[in-house]
């Protein structure tokens, strides 16, 4: 049964609050680093939201060509970030644009092929990379719950008690009530939360006051593609990598809502990744791939409905043409957004801890798996200089522990259970020949 309209608001407006900090900081960190202009940091923010929103829209709507129909949310991928930075102070603006173009249209026309590999996704290998997703964003929401890296009053006491008392307000609806109040128990929270910080001084409505309100977004605003080979390579990597990652999503997301999925869903999630990067070039945005936060907050609020997924593609777009009013998101403390992630992050674990449930335990090469897998992910996200020495080109597969995780996940399964059996598939037939 779908929401009703007012509940449908509702949920979207969550799903967006769940995203937006994650989606803001990517253009926030690449426009700094690049010496953007205030004029243009603020549009290239707004860019980024209303492009979210697109790409969100091509992978929830399944169609023929396109679209794996669960109910997923896209962002700027974090991997991306480094090569970008890199690529656009070597190369500048146009070869960043000109290689997420042909990174994308690469992903389009391998997503055929990159398909056929679900057989090296057993239940270990996504349990453990969707329990990697999870454990590895844990970090993220505890620098958050102390007011985020860098801030001056970072595990202040106010940040401590704010973040915690979200949580534990989020934790009261929870147990406390049911149907709809349960399902947007996060975005209460957060209203709560921002709230009570600002009887302490803790809300700055600033970014609102200057944010103008109406702005035109237009094509290829800041550089037309150009395309250079080792910016190309580069991205076409990251975009593989993000394919990794969004795997794991796609089979997390296909659990919680009961839906089995074939080799032709994930070959049509691969493409709108692939199309909603080319688009991304296009707007002189970013390449897009699945956020695993929204994953917890389908599982926690329980509503897999996808029109709460088109509804907030629709909202994000939307925003990204208001950006006064988009702004009103950013007034939300970090230390409540942190207490909410909390519970959204540990959720994502919860659903990978599930999904690793359906795995043989008997099994010593299933144990390895995942022991080596989480051991890596978790490994690298400790210490994340672990791989400085290593060249930019392999630097991308290691120094995100979602990724060197999900990659050892992926080979260790290749050693233990696809190899095995053409060995032994070899050694039959060479007894029958013999």
């Amino acid at each position: 049964m779908k929401p009703q309209p007012f509940k449908t608001a509702s949920l979207g407006i969550q799903h967006v609050l769940a995203m937006y900090a994650g989606a803001v900081i990517v253009p926030l960190i690449i426009g700094k680093a690049l010496h953007f202009s205030t004029e243009q940091l603020a549009y290239l923010v707004s860019l980024d939201i209303l492009t979210s929103g697109i790409a969100t829209l091509l992978q929830v709507w399944q169609n023929r060509f396109f679209g794996i129909g669960l109910p997923i949310v896209l962002g700027c991928t974090f991997t991306a970030v480094g090569p970008i930075i890199a690529i656009g102070g070597q190369y500048g603006l146009s070869s960043i644009y000109g290689s997420i173009l042909i990174s994308g249209l690469i992903v389009f026309l391998i997503a055929k092929y990159f398909g056929k590999l679900i057989r090296f996704f057993p239940p270990v290998v996504t349990g453990s990379v969707v329990t990697i997703i999870g454990t590895t964003l844990i970090p993220v929401a505890m620098n958050n719950v102390a007011g985020g890296q860098g801030s001056p009053d970072f595990g202040s006491i106010h940040n401590i008690v704010l973040a915690f008392g979200t949580l534990l307000f989020i934790i009261v609806l929870y147990r406390f009530f049911t149907g709809f109040i349960r399902a947007i128990s996060i975005l209460l929270g957060l209203i709560a939360g921002t709230i009570a910080a600002s009887f302490i001084g803790k809300v700055d409505f600033s970014a609102v006051g200057d944010a103008s309100w109406f702005q035109m977004v237009t094509p290829l605003h800041f550089a037309v593609p150009t395309f250079d080979l080792a910016p190309i390579i580069t991205m076409t990597l990251v975009a593989i990598v993000s394919l990794v990652e969004s795997s794991g999503v796609y089979f997390a997301l296909a659990d919680i809502t009961g839906r089995k999925l074939t080799e032709k869903d994930l070959v049509k999630g691969y493409r709108a990744e692939g199309l909603a990067s080319v688009i991304g070039a296009f707007f002189n945005s970013f390449p897009y791939t699945t956020y695993s936060q929204n994953v917890g907050l389908v599982q926690f609020s329980g509503v897999k409905d996808k029109s709460v997924i088109y509804l907030m593609g629709g909202i994000l777009v939307f925003l990204g043409f208001l950006p006064k009013i988009a702004a009103l998101t950013t007034v939300i403390p970090t230390a409540v957004l942190g207490g909410a992630m909390i519970a959204m992050f540990g959720m994502v674990i919860a659903s990978g801890i599930k999904m690793l449930s359906k795995v043989d335990f008997s099994s010593q090469e299933n144990l390895l798996i995942i022991a080596c897998s989480i051991g890596v992910g978790l490994g690298v996200t400790t210490v994340p200089n672990l791989f400085d020495a290593l060249p930019e080109s392999v630097k991308i597969l290691t120094n995100s522990g979602i990724v060197a995780g999900s990659l050892t996940a992926i080979f260790l399964n290749v050693i233990f259970h696809v190899a095995k059996p053409m060995k032994q598939k070899q050694s039959t037939q060479s007894l029958k020949a013999s």
